[in-house]
């Protein structure tokens, strides 16, 4: 790391880490420990000001089917949703209230993530909040299903973020 990068790395990082991120792990991976499902859903206020909320949609399914059959998946439809997670995970902690600049970026790039894709998914239907749901289902360790002693898992732990304002979207 040289002089430059020391002095301003708190003001490279605020912009350079939530999207271009780098590590090794392509080298040395940190395999997961839990499989989530982040789920989004949408709400909208109609003119006449009844409230429409919309059903649950598998932003994590979207990604695995892109990735189940194809040989060369690319990294951003195989990482971008589960790094901004951990990342918010990260920033965020347990009350979803940011404590810095970063934590703010983070949640602003991980609603517009979700909001992106719902708007494509949907097609034009307009909508002016979001909300995510985590489903976090842990793992069990290599062989613990066929080695004829219990394994106590931990529970399955489902989280609602709060509803976020989003730009209008849908109106393509």
């Amino acid at each position: 790391m040289n002089a430059i990068s020391q002095q301003y790395s708190k003001q490279i990082n605020a912009w350079v880490l939530p999207v271009f991120e780098q590590n090794w792990r392509l080298f040395a991976p940190d395999p997961e420990s839990v499989n989530r499902q982040i789920s989004a859903r949408t709400m909208r206020t109609a003119p006449n000001g009844t409230v429409q909320v919309s059903g649950w949609f598998d932003l994590s399914g979207v990604d695995n089917s892109a990735i189940e059959h194809n040989p060369f998946p690319s990294h951003t439809t195989q990482n971008m949703l589960r790094r901004a997670w951990s990342s918010y995970l990260e920033t965020l902690g347990g009350d979803d209230q940011p404590r810095s600049e970063r934590g703010v970026v983070i949640q602003q790039y991980l609603r517009n993530i979700a909001a992106d894709r719902v708007a494509d998914h949907r097609g034009g239907e307009p909508f002016d909040s979001i909300q995510l749901r985590v489903v976090t289902v842990p793992v069990g360790p290599p062989g613990a299903a066929g080695n004829g002693r219990p394994v106590t898992m931990p529970p399955v732990d489902t989280r609602y973020l709060p509803w976020w304002k989003v730009a209008p979207h849908g109106t393509r």
